[in-house]
């Protein structure tokens, strides 16, 4: 993936290698929100597009976040083409579920990027919450698109369903902090590292965590008891990719989810809620992983399994 320069694309990313060898995800850019109280970002209907796709877990977080809140007819989307390469993400329906750009028929996203801001530095990732009405980024923080789809268009919707409640906003916070580094991160960690001594760092990190979870969720239904909250909504798009993807990818391979009692049960359990199934797609997550990482897997060769997965 390559990144924007002063407005200008470099097909070759900049290194997000440490010196050690440990794999380092740099911060977002644009970190607005959308409220009553903001100068510029009013929550309306029809104002605002959701860019994302199916293949990354982080996008994917915020489309289930956006159909649990019932968002669809509120916040339009397209879908990029799962292959990442020398272009960025592209906009190529030739794949089914991806489309094209339904607001300026662009051909690449880092386009989007440009028009936002034309000196920008930045990595063009998704997902990219972009506001018609000022032609700009609203954010790409996908953490902080979600707590915007949480809440931000209640008064819109009526829907008042709440996945970060106050009275769990602690429990949430430290579990989100636990996820995101050691899983959601972990597994980029371990399949980027450089060197022996970081990859192992994050591989063992990664399956203690897992470990914990597991227990964790042989006490109840969802991480935080009967309730499902942003906790689940951002471990489960990591544990949908792992057998099919990282145990292989990313060297991920000391257990598969599915040797896990309570955490393959969480998953099936994950996939029965509609806003998860119809925003995971198998199809685009094997072929974004194992056609855009030339370094880790350079013949692009798809492997025909897992046969059996939750």
């Amino acid at each position: 993936m390559g990144t924007l320069v002063n407005g200008a694309w470099h097909d070759k990313p900049v290194s997000k290698i440490d010196t050690s060898g440990a794999f380092i995800r740099p911060p977002r850019t644009f970190l607005n929100d959308i409220s009553s109280k903001h100068p510029v970002f009013k929550p309306e209907s029809g104002r605002y597009h959701l860019y994302a796709s199916y293949a990354c877990p982080w996008a994917t977080r915020v489309l289930i976040c956006r159909k649990l809140k019932e968002l669809e007819s509120h916040v339009s989307v397209d879908i990029v083409n799962p292959d990442l390469r020398e272009e960025g993400w592209v906009f190529d329906d030739s794949f089914k579920g991806a489309t094209k750009d339904s607001l300026h028929g662009f051909n690449f996203l880092r386009e989007l990027y440009q028009i936002a801001e034309a000196n920008i530095t930045t990595d063009v990732t998704v997902p990219v919450l972009w506001d018609k009405k000022t032609n700009k980024i609203v954010n790409n923080e996908s953490s902080q698109i979600l707590r915007i789809m949480n809440s931000a268009f209640n008064g819109v919707t009526s829907n008042t369903n709440d996945y970060y409640p106050e009275n769990f906003r602690s429990e949430i916070d430290v579990l989100n902090e636990e996820i995101y580094d050691k899983v959601n991160n972990g597994v980029y960690k371990s399949g980027f590292a450089k060197t022996q001594e970081s990859y192992e760092e994050a591989v063992f990190s990664l399956f203690l965590t897992l470990d914990r979870l597991d227990a964790l969720l042989s006490r109840s239904r969802f991480l935080l008891g009967e309730r499902l909250t942003e906790a689940d909504i951002r471990l489960i798009p990591t544990l949908l990719r792992f057998d099919v993807v990282y145990v292989s990818h990313f060297k991920c391979n000391l257990r598969r989810i599915i040797d896990y009692k309570n955490l393959s049960r969480y998953v099936a359990d994950m996939l029965e809620i509609p806003a998860v199934r119809e925003t995971h797609s198998v199809d685009h997550i094997k072929r974004h992983y194992f056609c855009s990482h030339d370094s880790l897997n350079p013949h692009r060769i798809i492997p025909v399994g897992p046969d059996r997965l939750y």
